[in-house]
């Protein structure tokens, strides 16, 4: 088997390392916008680097994984299914509904895969979360706590082709709610602080975010999210039910401290962000994704609940915006979808 893989910045060279170590996957074709950054890289792994996009199509792949900008997402999607190539993508499929909606309607079309970089789906914690909720452990679930925080911003230059603090960072924490709670979220109801750096107003984005998110089975649900907590990388969930309550991220390198005489202790090494963080479950998607080419296992995460996360992540920016309940449902595609 031979792979395409599109865009060598920090995940796609992790996709890369955990594909060149797999024993089902017999060579790799690297190529980057910059040329010399895909060469190096292959040159390490033992691969072959290509001078363009075009080239990956043209020397034949049996498969094609995309970590480009958001902005080349869904025309490679599109230019995939149109050879036939099933995909793995990191999420988003677009920044906007109807660039996602035209992607999944050509994979559909073309009856080829599209499997998103959900990578929290394959995190033990939250998978043991879904079994909480799942088995009845929880009892009837009422509240859940939804939150990712970074430790420093990212570069200036990309906030303005982020898609903002939802659709970039909340729509993990949406797409987790979703998987864990197998639930629908009917409305919500957001704000957003701006009061940091000028980077972010500059680019008509926001450093720190809330939201309140009602499921279709009356749970409530809180999703915040920060660039700027200093004391380190910071993604929970805490789910609460009547009979008992877990947490998702609480661990000894957790970036939080308790002002209890008997509190745990602050932790030594804090989590610095979500390559760390999230390591192992970067390497198990790429391996489900090698499994779903093989029909060994069905798509974990396909175009649909991309698109559910999305919408998600847009209603909450309309209703910041216009100080207002949203419904998911008001916007393109606002079919519900049964979670995997």
């Amino acid at each position: 088997m031979r792979i395409g893989v599109i865009g060598m910045g920090r995940i796609g060279t992790i996709h890369a390392r955990t594909l060149s170590r797999h024993r089902e996957v017999g060579s790799l074709i690297l190529t980057d916008a910059d040329p010399a950054r895909a060469q190096a890289l292959a040159h390490r792994l033992g691969e072959t680097a290509a001078p363009g996009v075009d080239e990956i199509f043209k020397w034949g792949v049996d498969a094609v994984v995309i970590t480009t900008a958001t902005s080349a997402h869904a025309e490679l999607i599109g230019r995939a299914a149109r050879a036939g190539l099933p995909v793995f993508c990191e999420k988003p499929i677009a920044l906007d509904l109807p660039g996602t909606l035209q992607a999944i309607a050509e994979v559909e079309a073309a009856g080829t895969v599209l499997q998103m970089g959900f990578q929290r789906r394959f995190d033990a914690g939250y998978a043991g979360a879904r079994e909480a909720v799942r088995s009845g452990r929880l009892g009837r679930l009422h509240t859940v706590r939804a939150m990712t925080s970074d430790q420093a911003p990212p570069p200036a230059a990309y906030l303005p082709q982020s898609g903002g603090l939802y659709r970039d960072t909340l729509i993990h924490d949406f797409d987790a709610v979703r998987w864990v709670t197998g639930r629908e979220v009917v409305d919500v109801y957001a704000a957003g602080s701006d009061a940091g750096p000028a980077m972010f107003r500059e680019a008509d984005d926001i450093d720190t975010a809330a939201a309140v998110l009602t499921l279709d089975d009356g749970t409530l649900v809180t999703a915040t999210a920060t660039r700027l907590n200093g004391a380190g990388y910071d993604v929970r969930m805490e789910l609460a039910g009547e009979l008992d309550q877990v947490v998702v991220g609480l661990d000894d390198r957790t970036p939080i401290a308790s002002t209890e005489p008997t509190g745990p202790p602050a932790a030594d090494k804090p989590w610095t962000g979500f390559l760390e963080r999230f390591g192992p479950a970067y390497e198990a998607e790429l391996i489900a994704f090698v499994d779903v080419l093989h029909g060994e296992r069905a798509n974990p995460c396909d175009g649909r609940e991309a698109l559910q996360a999305l919408r998600i992540a847009e209603a909450c920016d309309v209703s910041r915006r216009e100080r207002r309940v949203v419904r998911p449902a008001e916007l393109p595609g606002g079919v519900g979808a049964t979670s995997v």
